[in-house]
This record gives C-alpha cells, structure tokens and sequence, in this order.
C-alpha cells in the first residue's frame, strides 16, 4: 500500500514536521520519518523545546551540568539545543545535497524578545548562522515590521530564512517583497542567489479558532483554507512576473508557502482539514506529529489547493462581510508573540 504522506510529494508539496527533541533524534525516529514518510524539513519554537527539555530524558544530565555553569539563561538553553539542530541537520544533509538545496531544512527562532528590534535580530540571526554552523539551517524569524526588514539584510547576508507568524495576506506579501529586494542585492554585488532558501510560514488553525464564533455556521471553518488559497494565487502571480525572472534565471528559489499551525483545534472539523484541503505546490506543510499520525492513517493525497481556487475572493468577501482579515492578521500576530514570549520565559526559568 502506498504510504498516504509519501504520496503527497506527487502533488508538489513536501511535508515538514513540526517538532523536535533528542528523542526524536536519538531514537532514530527522525532518520525513520525521513526514509518511511519522505519528511522533507524540521520546525522548532520555543514552545517545542520547552515541552522537549521539561520532559525529555535524554536532556536531564545535561541540563543538571549546564545549571551548575557561569553562563546566562539564553546561552544554558541554546547550549543544550543548537546540538540537536546540529544533529538534526547532520541528518537531513543527505536529503538537502541530493535536491540540489531545495529539501533537508533545519528551524531554529531568534529569541522572540527581538521581534521589534532588526538590528537585534540580524546580530542574532548572524550569530546563529555562525555558531550552528550547518548549511541546511534556516533562521526562524517573526514576520513583525522589523522582522521583514532584517530579512531583507539576512537574505543578502546568504542566510536561510523561514519567516513566521504570518496571518494576512498583507503580511505575507510584504514578506515576498523584502526577500526578493535582498536576492536583488545580491545578484546587483554578483554574489551567488542560488544557493538561498527561504520560506514563509503562513498560520492556519489560528485563524479559524478566533472567528468561527463570530460567522454564520455555513462560514465557519472556510476562512483559514479560502485565506490559504488566496495567498497561492498571490503567491503565483508574483513569483511568474517579470519581477522574479530575471533573480531565477540566475538559480533563485521562490520563497514558498509554508502552512502552519495544520492541527486541527476544533474537534467538530477533520484532523486532518489543514492538510487534506491544501495539498499542492511547490507549497510545503508542517506538522505537529498528532496530525502526522492521523493522515498517514486516514489522509487522502489529491490536488486539493487549486480546487476551486477562483472562488477563494468570492468566499474570503463573505467572511470579511463580519471580520476585517488585516486587523484579525495583526492581533493574532500579536498574539503568537506573546505564547513565544511566554514559552521563551518559561525556558528560562528551566534552566536556571
């Protein structure tokens, strides 16, 4: 029987997953993902790293050791975990160097306390790069004003960069815009542009969650998916137009979509609904294992993101008849700060 997440790839959309911790990787799970469901990439945040160092075995000697030393707070926790995004893109390097640099990626967030502060986050980001070390890395950074501004700058740098927290189309194009302006840096200093990867993780669940109380019942759970589609068709237009030609004659990638917060929130909907209904590409999906377990149970593979995809304005114009999309875009961007501020202090406070 063909594996139901492996046969998601012939849609053109590769499947990351949306965890790590040294028992994932110690174990052999990672490698086995990688082999058995063609896991293409790894995300972290801080919230995963708080629940992975809080429960992980595999981290107590080491977290007893590091609390003992002269080090802060932030540099305890990066020490103990920029060796799993070492191993974890030790891992995926096999995957990245046979596709030519467009699989085998590795998340890892900038502090959250930066995400009002570019030159705080290009210093951070810049550090990183350097310490970690892997050429799959990709520095995770909140798609704030300031955040797409130190894009622009990271992307010139020739750093790898998956910018998060996206909830709005506004937010999203924005994004594009700044990183096809640090590609265009690059090729205008002859410097390589084909060796970048970037992506933009654009936020799913999220949406849903906050407005289904608001809509009639026959809206609720469209505005994410509609939302989604409307960022594809953006997505194609941009990257198609003479604008980026000229970047990908020279071996630039687009910055593709990546959708995140896929697990289902409400049990009335499928598990599966932020995968099944998005399939398609070059888009990719991350997501947490609970979902990754579902639809390789379960999931049906089909071209689902163009269905219908024309009437996407259509029915995002009904929900916006009850929600403004821009402001509901900013505060759950607000928001999404605040739980990775929260799960960073928390973090802390760990390894103290």
């Amino acid at each position: 029987m063909t594996n139901k997440i492996q046969a998601i790839k012939q849609y053109g959309q590769k499947i990351w997953i949306d965890n790590l911790s040294r028992e994932l990787i110690n174990s052999g799970k990672l490698a086995q993902l990688i082999k058995e469901d063609g896991i293409a990439g790894v995300t972290s945040n801080p919230t995963i790293f708080y629940k992975a160092i809080s429960s992980d075995k595999h981290y107590q000697d080491d977290l007893t050791k590091i609390k003992q030393s002269n080090l802060s707070a932030e540099a305890r926790y990066e020490h103990l975990v920029m060796k799993d995004i070492q191993a974890a893109c030790d891992i995926m390097l096999p995957l990245y160097t046979s596709s030519k640099y467009e699989d085998g990626y590795v998340s890892f967030e900038v502090s959250p306390h930066l995400c009002h502060d570019k030159q705080g986050t290009i210093d951070n980001a810049r550090r990183l790069w350097q310490e970690i070390n892997r050429p799959n890395l990709m520095i995770k950074v909140p798609a704030t004003a300031a955040g797409i501004e130190a894009l622009t700058q990271l992307i010139f740098d020739g750093i790898n960069v998956n910018i998060t927290l996206l909830f709005s189309l506004g937010q999203v194009i924005r994004t594009w815009n700044a990183y096809i302006t640090g590609l265009q840096k690059r090729y205008n200093r002859d410097l390589p542009v084909d060796t970048i990867k970037s992506v933009a993780s654009f936020f799913l669940s999220r949406v849903d969650t906050a407005i289904d109380d608001k809509l009639p019942e026959d809206l609720q759970g469209t505005a994410a998916i509609n939302l989604a589609k409307m960022a594809y068709l953006a997505y194609s237009e941009l990257f198609s137009s003479e604008t980026f030609s000229i970047l990908k004659r020279y071996g630039a990638k687009e910055q593709y979509l990546l959708w995140a917060s896929t697990g289902t929130k409400n049990p009335k909907y499928s598990d599966v609904l932020y995968v099944e209904e998005l399939i398609g590409g070059p888009t990719i999906n991350t997501v947490p294992d609970a979902t990754l377990n579902a639809f390789r149970d379960h999931g049906i593979a089909r071209n689902s993101l163009t269905e219908n995809i024309d009437q996407a304005p259509v029915n995002l114009e009904k929900v916006q008849q009850y929600v403004n999309m821009d402001e509901l875009g900013e505060q759950l961007q607000k928001d999404g700060l605040k739980l990775f501020e929260d799960s960073f202090d928390q973090l802390m406070e760990l390894v103290k």
